[in-house]
């Protein structure tokens, strides 16, 4: 005999929650991406606010934004905006609904909820073995009562728990395929010196380029993003690797027009200052040089935002909205200690480690390298050699702890114009997989970029 469970108690739900959340959801398409990897349409109790859900997980797979109207034509093409309380309800929902950091709790609230009510249908069962189990050995009723109760907790612990016969057969391969020449580990930054060192940028890696100002870390991650984005080509991203670039500092166009310079060979100056004489004036073969870069640019991967007080969150929901749509291959911010906080936090400390900590996350999530600029503190200043340090970096913490690589820019004729003039070092301060050690690259500042020193070395 069946267990009526509603004689005894209501399973645990909280109907204001599951509408505050697909109030926020349909309000804001960027709250749906910060909660996607919290809850699913089973964590949600009510039928018709499973619908609700189901349509905006739809729509944001999609690749689609979401309000109200979206969301309402989806259900009516699908016949379901009756199963889903109609447009009046949504309109509700719209007026109750939660965005920002609130609707991660309120998720994981939902996700609690859920789990207990997993509990009690699984203590009911358990209960109906008990009560119709009597021809069956004591011992099997136990083992199927187990088995129910273990299987509470499969997706939360063991959903990511790997085999070592399966890691070892994996690593094995790769292994192979790595000294046959099969595959090149890692994405490469374009020069050839620092991949040697580093093995390229790894999938799931933070990676921080540090420098004091007018260093040329911006430059650096910007001719990362270029090579990868321009010049590097998989059997995945026949077209070039597809990179999101975070810039906090510097607008779209400015970018552009420093990508231009770079990956064209025409100096900055020729190309903003046309009146100032021969050297700013291009001539054909500029010309031709820039027509060829802009149709380069036409078929790039390389997408821009340069939102003014960008938050982590935001740029979250951006990068998982482009990974679902598998749009997504290198993401850089530009740069860490810009980023602006949705939580209260005690100290700028504690709020910078908290960036790096997510962005370390998210690079696991995506499976793609982050890379994230930081500044260094005035530690060079104080030195004869003026070279930076690892305990250099500005609110230190556990952006150190984090990174997978910290690379740390350095030109030493910035200090004195006469001490090796227009050479940079790139310090690889820590290499969590490798080696660490110093490469020597040219600045070109008059191009934006930076380059192989040996004469005959090719452009990236």
């Amino acid at each position: 005999m069946a267990l009526d469970d509603s004689r005894y108690f209501a399973a645990p739900h909280d109907d204001t929650m599951e509408e505050a959340l697909l109030g926020g959801i349909i309000l804001s398409p960027d709250t749906l991406g910060e909660i996607v990897s919290h809850i699913n349409e089973d964590d949600f109790y009510q039928p018709k606010n499973k619908v609700v859900f189901q349509a905006c997980e739809e729509l944001y797979r999609e690749g689609n934004k979401t309000d109200v109207n979206l969301v309402a034509d989806k259900l009516r093409n699908e016949g379901r905006l009756d199963e889903a309380g109609g447009m009046d309800r949504l309109l509700e929902l719209v007026e109750k609904g939660v965005i920002g950091g609130y609707a991660v709790r309120y998720a994981d609230i939902l996700k609690r909820e859920s789990l207990l009510r997993k509990v009690v249908d699984t203590g009911q069962k358990i209960t109906e073995m008990g009560l119709t189990g009597q021809s069956e050995q004591a011992e099997d009723v136990v083992n199927r009562a187990q088995s129910a109760v273990f299987a509470l907790g499969d997706d939360r612990s063991t959903q990511h728990l790997i085999s070592l016969q399966s890691s070892i057969d994996e690593a094995s391969q790769l292994i192979s395929n790595l000294q046959s020449g099969n595959m090149k580990r890692g994405l490469s930054t374009g020069f050839s010196e620092l991949d040697k060192l580093t093995n390229g940028l790894q999938p799931g890696q933070l990676v921080i380029v540090a420098g004091r100002p007018a260093m040329g870390k911006s430059t650096l991650a910007m001719d990362f993003a270029r090579h990868a984005a321009l010049h590097e080509r998989s059997d995945e991203f026949p077209d070039g690797i597809p990179t999101a670039y975070f810039s906090l500092e510097m607008g779209h166009v400015e970018l552009t027009e420093r990508l231009l310079s770079a990956e064209s060979n025409v100096p900055l100056a020729v190309l903003l200052n046309p009146a100032a004489g021969n050297a700013g004036r291009p001539d054909d073969r500029d010309w031709s040089a820039i027509e060829r870069t802009r149709d380069a640019f036409s078929r790039s991967t390389l997408m821009f935002d340069d939102s003014a007080s960008m938050s982590l969150m935001e740029i979250r929901a951006a990068c998982r909205s482009m990974a679902a749509k598998s749009r997504l291959g290198l993401v850089v911010i530009d740069y860490l200690q810009l980023l602006s906080s949705t939580q209260q936090v005690e100290s700028r400390q504690q709020e910078v480690s908290e960036f790096s900590r997510s962005l370390k996350l998210l690079a696991k999530e995506l499976d793609v390298p982050v890379i994230a600029l930081s500044q260094l503190n005035r530690g060079p200043e104080q030195r004869q050699d003026k070279k930076p340090q690892l305990s250099d970096l500005r609110e230190s913490g556990s952006i150190e702890q984090d990174a997978d690589m910290v690379l740390l820019v350095h030109r030493p004729d910035q200090y004195d114009p006469d001490d090796r003039p227009g050479e940079a070092d790139i310090i690889v301060a820590k290499n969590r997989n490798g080696k660490t050690g110093t490469v020597t690259l040219t600045f070109e500042g008059d191009r934006s970029r930076f380059s192989e020193p040996a004469a005959d070395a090719q452009q990236i």
